[in-house]
């Protein structure tokens, strides 16, 4: 846990980063979220190739999304509240399939998310 007054940025998570083993191997610990939604996007799946990736998740297949142009879609997941070397840590878990871009959440809060690049 986060002490209440360290800086940090939220990330929405709708896919792998919400997986326990992904946490402990990413962050080295299991993080705290809350459900939340981005707005105006849709997933979709990637295959990803990327040894480290695949044995951290577990997972051949992990969700994407890209903005669908309709307001009234919406993806599902959790908001964390993460350190800036945590946000780190999970741009290095991302393969270049995905970008980090900051989105409104259904919630109005501003966080991080990865998206199809």
């Amino acid at each position: 846990m986060l002490p209440p007054d360290a800086p940090c940025e939220l990330l929405f998570s709708y896919g792998t980063l919400q997986l326990e083993r992904v946490q402990l191997e990413s962050f080295g610990r299991l993080l705290e979220g809350e459900d939340d939604a981005i707005p105006g996007y849709r997933p979709t799946l990637v295959e990803i190739t990327d040894p480290a990736v695949l044995r951290q998740s577990g997972e051949r297949f992990h969700p994407i999304v890209a903005p669908s142009g309709d307001p009234a879609d919406e993806v599902p997941g959790k908001v964390f509240r993460v350190s800036i070397a945590e946000l780190a840590a999970a741009d290095r878990y991302e393969v270049s399939d995905y970008r980090r871009v900051a989105v409104r959440l259904k919630s109005g809060r501003e966080a991080w998310v990865y998206v199809q690049a």
